[in-house]
């Protein structure tokens, strides 16, 4: 099963008992609606919502943050997922959100996951079939999860690479120029904007086409080496909450560049702690 998959793709294969569809949308602080709301009032035929505010840590005050294998392993299970399901993942907006849930899969170790290009916009846009409400529980399944710790990374870990220089990995922003250089604010008001020392800054937004589908392998390519990406270095993507940073983790797999690692944290952790440095411009 290919990562990223078409919306003719999915037309055709909807429906197909091992084929699970999941909107895994998010809002920014502030911002108008909501996944629910936008959910109730339109959805791709049989698709449920994967929230990753509720498949999360509930111990932390950090906003969707990994879950223990056990807690996902439950989660999942309860909305039907199993080792065996093919899965697709979309959201609201396009492509902002659902690579997060492509990433917690293939983190937990599922492999059979893939994000559909243009999403809901782009599905709507084509006149195709559509949901409203609620939308069907499925039964439940057993899923086993299968962590790989190396597609993780913790504030410990981006604090070393910050002390070394970035010899050990590079950083790679996936939030607005605005916010990375410190001229716009962060939509977290308590939060300042600004950047790790040594991070790059690669907006996951430019990495789409005007109609919101991902651009073509090898202008991904060329846009990630501009960012000082190379096959030889490790890359740590971060973002404002770990969420488009896993955009940038899909755009670098569809690039042919080897996966990163996420840091969950992201700068809504960065940016609180009082003892991380944090550099403008």
């Amino acid at each position: 099963m290919d990562n990223l998959v078409s919306t003719e793709w999915l037309a055709a294969e909807l429906g197909k008992p091992d084929l699970l569809v999941f909107d895994c949308s998010t809002y920014l602080p502030g911002e108008p609606g909501s996944k629910q709301e936008g959910f109730r009032a339109a959805h791709i035929p049989g698709a449920q919502l994967f929230d990753i505010d509720q498949i999360a840590d509930p111990e932390t005050d950090l906003p969707h943050m990994v879950p223990t294998p056990a807690r996902f392993a439950r989660l999942a299970g309860e909305l039907g997922i199993s080792n065996a399901a093919r899965l697709v993942f979309y959201d609201q907006h396009g492509l902002r959100s659902s690579a997060r849930g492509w990433w917690m899969l293939r983190l937990f170790g599922h492999d059979a996951v893939a994000v559909l290009d243009g999403g809901l916009p782009k599905w709507q846009r084509e006149g195709r079939p559509v949901e409203t409400g609620e939308g069907a529980a499925r039964p439940a399944a057993r899923f086993v999860a299968d962590f790989r710790a190396e597609r993780l990374r913790g504030i410990g870990d981006v604090k070393r690479i910050v002390r070394q220089g970035g010899g050990e990995a590079l950083i790679l922003d996936a939030r607005a120029r605005g916010r990375f250089d410190g001229s716009a604010p962060e939509p977290r008001k308590e939060l300042p904007s600004g950047h790790m020392p040594g991070a790059a800054n690669l907006p996951s937004s430019e990495l789409l086409n005007p109609d919101l589908t991902l651009k073509d392998p090898a202008t991904l390519h060329r846009m990630f080496e501009a960012a000082g990406v190379t096959a030889e270095r490790p890359v740590v993507t971060s973002c404002g909450s770990g969420v488009t940073a896993c955009a940038l983790a899909l755009g670098l797999v569809r690039a042919g560049f080897p996966e990163p690692a996420v840091y969950d944290g992201s700068w809504s952790e960065w940016a609180a702690r009082p003892e991380t440095p944090k550099v403008t411009g």
